[in-house]
């Protein structure tokens, strides 16, 4: 019996602008190639990895809403996130651990879009209680999931409320640490 088929990987993203100039001078900052279109554009390709981050540019009257996030691994995520400072913009966040075993930190583009840029951690977060990592399963299930810090500009507001300083709790509670 032969194997289904399946989806073997994402191609392209595409994301919308309103001034492709601005979008493709921010992408270049960020180390992406262009290979097709540029700043006059109507369409522009760059490379990243073995797919493609594409843009559209839309007339001023077309609006988007949240829509998620885009995550890119990088070979470099701090000296990245550096670079981003060093050239005038304002991440989301700065580098960080997470308990999924990736370092990463969150940038919005020019056009509102959610970017995350990531790299595999050689070690996983530890239970300081237990000395061992969560469990896949334990951290998918989790109650305190949505205790993820804030990662966009509109939701930082919330970033000191009751609620987020109950997620440190559990987190702390429960002995996790971003130590290895």
């Amino acid at each position: 019996m032969s194997d289904p088929a399946m989806i073997e990987s994402i191609s392209a993203v595409t994301l919308a602008t309103h001034d492709m100039a601005r979008a493709v001078r921010f992408y270049r900052m960020l180390g992406f190639e262009v290979v097709h279109g540029g700043d006059a554009g109507a369409f522009t390709s760059f490379r990243a990895g073995r797919s493609y981050l594409n843009l559209v540019a839309q007339p001023a009257e077309r609006r988007w809403s949240w829509w998620g996030r885009v995550i890119f691994y990088h070979s470099d995520v701090d000296a990245l996130h550096a670079s981003v400072v060093a050239a005038g913009y304002r991440p989301d966040t700065a580098p960080r651990d997470a308990e999924w075993g990736e370092r990463f930190f969150h940038l919005t583009d020019p056009d509102g879009h959610e970017l995350s840029f990531a790299r595999k951690r050689s070690a996983p977060i530890v239970n300081k209680a237990t000395d061992r990592q969560p469990s896949a399963h334990r951290l998918r299930h989790s109650p305190m999931r949505s205790c993820a810090p804030a990662s966009h500009p509109r939701r930082e507001e919330r970033s000191n409320s009751p609620a987020r300083s109950r997620c440190a709790l559990q987190w702390l509670s429960r002995g996790y640490s971003r130590e290895r």
